[in-house]
Formats: C-alpha cells, structure tokens, sequence
C-alpha cells in the first residue's frame, strides 16, 4: 500500500510535492490506515546521466537531491520508492537504465530508495523475462532490500514467470480514471487468481480514486474490486487536498483489511448475468469469505449468494457484514440477495 506520482500528476512533479505528500499521510491518518510507501514516478530525472554515467535528479524541480528527500520520507514513517525504465529511455524520455541496472540499483540503495518500479517503454528487441532477471541480480547485489515492480503491462504474461523474479508484476496497460478502464482492466483479472499470493501480487494498477473522472459510488466499486483481487493499493490522488469522500473511501478498515488479508488469496468471480458480477475471496479465517455483489451495468442489480457456491451446506446459517457501512446484516440460511445500485458493489463479510 502507498502512494504514486503519475495518476494525478503525471510529469508535474516536484520535492515540495512529494514532502508535503508524505506529510499529508501521516496527518490524514494514512499512514496509520497502511500506506506506506511513497512512489516518485516518471520525470524525477534529469535530462541526461553525469560524467560518471549516474542517474541524477532533476536539478530544478529536485535541488536537495533524493537522500535528502528519502530521509524526509522515512522520518515520516515511511518508505521511498523511485521510477526508471527497462530500455533505453523512460515514458518521457529521460534516461533509462538499459545496461546499467547494477549500476542504478547500487545508486538507489545509496539513496536510501525502498521500492522501484521498473517501466518498459523504448524496449525494442528486448525479452521481458531476462530483462527483469538482470534487475533482480542488480537488486541482490545492491545490498539493499527494495521492492521490484514490474511494469511490462502484463505483454509476456509475466503472471507465469514473475515471481520468481519481482514483487509485483502489471497484468495490463494503464489504468484510466473513467468507469470503463476499470471494466476491461477488472476482465483482465478474471482467470489470474491462482497466480498470486504472498511476495507475489498480480497488479491491476494503481487506484484511481479522487482524481475526478468517476462518481463516488464507481470510486467505491473501484476500490472494493481490487481488494477482492488482493492487489496493491496505491493511491494516485492528490492527498493535499482530497475530499471526506475520497478520504473515506481510501481508509475503508473493514475493506483495507480484506486487500491486507494475511492469507493474500485472490477473489475470483464466480456467477455473471446480465444484471452484475459476484465475486468470493477465501481469508484467513477458514470459516470466513468476503463476497461482493457488483452491478457492472446501468441499471439496479439483484444480486446473490449461495452457501453451495462457497463451498458450505447448503443450510448452513451464515451471519453477514457489510464491510462498507460496517453493520452486521444479521445470519441467513442458505444465501444472501440484495438490490445493487448501478455502477455500485455490496461488499459483504460472511462467517459460518
């Protein structure tokens, strides 16, 4: 869980952005509710590398240089986390790290960096699974713990092979903040559940929420489908100056800790209609399973569980919590249906 530069800012980024970020976590009570980490993504860099061939900030927008912005990060209580890319330059044409990934991890563990992700832009030619190797090698030799994301945009089904190699691996292009991006990114997921697990995430993107381009209901449907999906949380909005709404949504507890499960399974959907999705998730409790009724389309939804469907008897007698509202619903027999607005989710707690 933590934050990253690009969903909200893009290339218009800056160390006074990224102190009063870290800052704004804390004191919102982030921090506290689980985000951790703080991503600078592209742009940091400055044009071109030193006479000694090292990566170097931007010496405009980041004057203190990157020590000094990872201790203001880590006297927060939190963690630090760079951009770079696999090929020959980044997304916006700073440079990339082809060739020099021992040397670039080196530097950011002298910097005191936590977490790096790893884009994959200006690739021509290359193989994304020897590629990613040479940066868990670099990373090894680095002497630092970092975290090591990739970001191929799920083009080698990196799914099959990234374990071995990273944290967490992209499954698909970039997330958009419309309700359709989230669509086709969520059907992108729908057969990648016995692929993740703990030390190894499926990473649908980063979130959306707050950035303005959904309602608070999408927004919230947002967030509770990738915790079904156990991905990494990674807010992309401005936290300076987010809404109630927003913030709530965010620091969900209830919903947090069913992405935070310590049994790190990911839901899979099992039932579709015409009128929605349901979706399950096994959690570490072994009687317990979170469920969310999500009316995908334009119109109320009723949507339903069965006990069968979650591998219980049929009779069983099941007490019920909506995590959102944080209200236990009372213990059914046999299931649960409910009336699902449009665009919206029914995200439940079940224990038997």
């Amino acid at each position: 869980m933590g934050w990253n530069s690009w969903n909200r800012f893009g290339a218009d980024i800056d160390e006074r952005l990224i102190r009063e970020t870290a800052e704004t976590m804390v004191a919102t009570g982030m921090r506290d509710a689980g985000y951790r980490y703080v991503v600078i993504d592209d742009a940091w860099q400055a044009p071109a590398r030193d006479a000694n061939g090292e990566l170097v900030p931007d010496p405009v927008r980041f004057p203190s240089g990157m020590r000094a912005l990872a201790d203001h990060v880590h006297g927060q209580g939190l963690r630090f986390g760079l951009y770079t890319d696999a090929g020959t330059r980044t997304c916006q044409g700073r440079p990339g790290s082809l060739g020099d990934e021992i040397r670039d991890a080196r530097r950011f563990a002298e910097w005191g960096v936590d977490y790096v992700k790893v884009d994959w832009c200006h690739t021509e030619g290359l193989s994304a699974p020897p590629t990613y190797e040479k940066w868990c090698l670099a990373f090894q030799r680095a002497d630092r713990p970092m975290v090591l994301s990739i970001c191929e945009w799920g083009r080698s089904r990196p799914w099959e092979w990234a374990r071995e190699v990273g944290h967490l691996w992209r499954t698909t292009g970039d997330i958009q903040d419309r309700w359709s991006s989230v669509l086709g990114i969520l059907d992108r997921q729908v057969d990648l559940h016995r692929y993740a697990g703990p030390d190894g995430w499926n990473d649908p993107d980063m979130l959306e929420v707050g950035n303005g381009g959904m309602t608070e209901a999408e927004y919230r449907s947002h967030f509770s489908l990738w915790a079904m999906l156990a991905a990494p949380l990674m807010a992309g909005n401005d936290v300076r100056r987010m809404s109630d709404a927003t913030r709530a949504i965010l620091m969900a507890p209830e919903v947090i800790a069913i992405d935070q499960d310590p049994s790190g399974r990911q839901g899979r959907r099992i039932s579709r209609d015409e009128g929605g999705e349901v979706w399950a998730r096994e959690l570490d409790d072994a009687d317990a399973r979170a469920v969310l009724l999500f009316a995908r389309g334009d119109g109320p939804a009723r949507l339903g569980v069965s006990w069968s469907e979650l591998g219980w008897p049929a009779g069983a007698r099941v007490a019920v919590r909506d995590v959102w509202r944080r209200q236990d619903l009372g213990a059914f027999v046999a299931g649960f249906e409910t009336t699902v607005a449009p665009h919206a989710v029914a995200f439940l707690r079940v224990v038997r």
